[in-house]
């Protein structure tokens, strides 16, 4: 398809700069972006990359004026240009097959209305899943399952026994909740595993990222707050309280027994001891490694974590360093010097005799 660039103004309702009738053919980032295409640029200070684009016009924030390519000036320059991507490239609709034949349903399982079973799912035994639930292809959810409305579960993911997700959850695929948490005791030389009689309980509208794992509790539940969004790669461990509204990003790694509050954003990579409290609206650095509980609001970085603005006064100090080393050679170097010329002349310096007695002595 093929738009005017007035007509991808009026589409995102944003203040066109320029020819109306340039040809828009697809969008495209401003890397990749390629004659005939729309491109993006989000902050008004980055208008001068635009001058080595192949692109043949942009959306930019309101202000931005470019030179020599014609804009679209916006508020919200990435809900414009997702609305224009979408025109050119429309999302596929999902199949809606109902209750496929080739899915594994128990008898005692209750589904509600409008439920959408994909091919080679199974679902235990005293399963319950709410309206308008879907369930993709190769899902494994386990019995005594309880999955409420609006959920949509991706390709691959294991719900294990008695496993709790609230309404318009998302859990995508290769995620695995309820995995035995990994407590072992030692006996008679051989780690044997603890009890492990818990399960996970998701609450409203959290999501859960590819291939992630959240363990059940030991005897009661690993619970992710409201609202929580857990990206790719991440691991909660047993007995784990997450509050509501937590970022945690890539490869996040959440030891036992471990809780958060509200509004917690930790960056990819952190680390989080055992039995940690960690305050609310803390926000944690990439590779943080949290060892100790943290109070309300704190920003963390490093390892272990420390307060952003000690770490970053660490990190300037470990910069000057080779400059320090060559300042202290210097100085030994002068010391040195006056040492052997005090020497020459028959006297040392103060307290040279008496370091020179102790050398000996050694």
């Amino acid at each position: 398809m093929q738009m005017t660039l007035a007509e991808v103004a009026a589409l995102v309702q944003g203040k066109l700069v320029g020819d109306p009738n340039t040809p828009i053919s697809g969008a495209a980032p401003l890397d990749e972006a390629k004659p005939g295409d729309i491109t993006l640029i989000d902050k008004a200070e980055r208008s001068g990359r635009l001058a080595h684009t192949e692109a043949s016009a942009a959306i930019a924030p309101l202000g931005a004026r470019p030179e020599g390519i014609p804009v679209v000036q916006v508020e919200d320059v990435h809900q414009a240009f997702a609305l224009v991507v979408s025109r050119f490239r429309p999302p596929r609709l999902m199949a809606r097959p109902g209750l496929s034949p080739q899915a594994v349903v128990a008898p005692s399982a209750v589904l509600g209305s409008d439920v959408q079973i994909h091919p080679l799912a199974t679902i235990g035994e005293d399963v319950w899943i709410g309206d308008r639930t879907t369930i993709h292809a190769g899902a494994h959810v386990m019995g005594g399952c309880r999955i409420g409305e609006d959920v949509t579960i991706f390709p691959g993911a294991v719900l294990y026994e008695n496993t709790i997700v609230g309404p318009r959850c998302v859990i995508h695929a290769g995620a695995v909740l309820g995995a035995y948490g990994f407590g072992y005791v030692c006996e008679d030389g051989q780690h044997r595993l603890a009890p492990q009689l818990g399960n996970v309980v998701l609450e409203a509208e959290v999501e859960i990222g590819a291939n992630s794992t959240i363990d059940r509790g030991t005897y009661g539940s690993t619970v992710i707050g409201e609202g929580t969004k857990i990206d790719n790669q991440v691991m909660v461990a047993h007995n784990c309280r997450i509050g509501k509204h937590n970022m945690i990003c890539a490869q996040v790694g959440i030891a036992g027994s471990t809780t958060t509050g509200d509004y917690v954003v930790m960056a990819g990579q952190v680390g989080v001891r055992d039995h940690v409290r960690i305050g609310s609206r803390v926000v944690l650095g990439a590779m943080a490694g949290v060892i100790n509980d943290i109070p309300d609001g704190a920003r963390m970085v490093g390892i272990p974590a420390t307060p952003e603005r000690e770490q970053m006064v660490k990190q300037a100090a470990l910069a000057r360093l080779p400059e320090m080393r060559r300042q202290l050679k210097q100085l030994q170097a002068m010391v040195n010097k006056l040492v052997a010329e005090g020497a020459s002349c028959g006297k040392a310096p103060p307290g040279a005799a008496a370091d020179t007695t102790r050398r000996k002595a050694g």
